[in-house]
């Protein structure tokens, strides 16, 4: 009779060992993935959601305490810049409010869908500054502008 042993490379301890080693980096891995979806998922929740903000585009040669040149803020939108929301709710009416929350003081994301974007607790704000849906209950506070040819200018 001949009797086979086992080669030192194939023995049963060996294999199992391989094979949980593998499963554990296949946990982990996977584990990684997971943490990762999620993690920037509740980071782009953060951002506010909402459209991109358009671009504010001020000369170096344009007047002091400039803030945005009016081609730069959309009819029917708006834009966030140096603390300031412009909106522009009819051709050539443009608004001006402080970018900060009346709630908790938390500076406003952007403009999406015509609102004003609070990305602290959900607040939402049409683009004359009034509160759209709460928490916050009292209106943006307005910050005095002036329009001299194509510059808005802080007043």
């Amino acid at each position: 009779m001949t009797s086979r042993t086992p080669s030192p490379d194939s023995s049963p301890s060996k294999d199992a060992a391989a094979s949980s080693l593998s499963r554990r980096r296949f946990v982990a891995g996977a584990g990684a993935v997971a943490g990762a979806a999620v993690l920037g998922t509740t980071l782009s929740a953060c951002a506010g959601g909402g459209t991109p903000q358009a671009t504010v585009s001020v000369p170096p040669n344009a007047p002091k305490g400039t803030l945005a040149l009016t081609k730069d803020v959309p009819v029917g939108g708006g834009v966030i810049t140096d603390g300031v929301v412009l909106t522009q709710l009819t051709e050539g009416t443009i608004e001006a409010f402080t970018a900060k929350c009346t709630h908790a003081g938390c500076t406003l994301s952007g403009i999406s869908r015509e609102a004003i974007i609070c990305p602290c607790h959900g607040s939402r704000f049409h683009l004359d500054g009034t509160v759209e849906k709460g928490p916050a209950e009292t209106p943006l506070e307005k910050v005095a502008i002036r329009v001299e040819g194509t510059n808005i200018i802080r007043a």
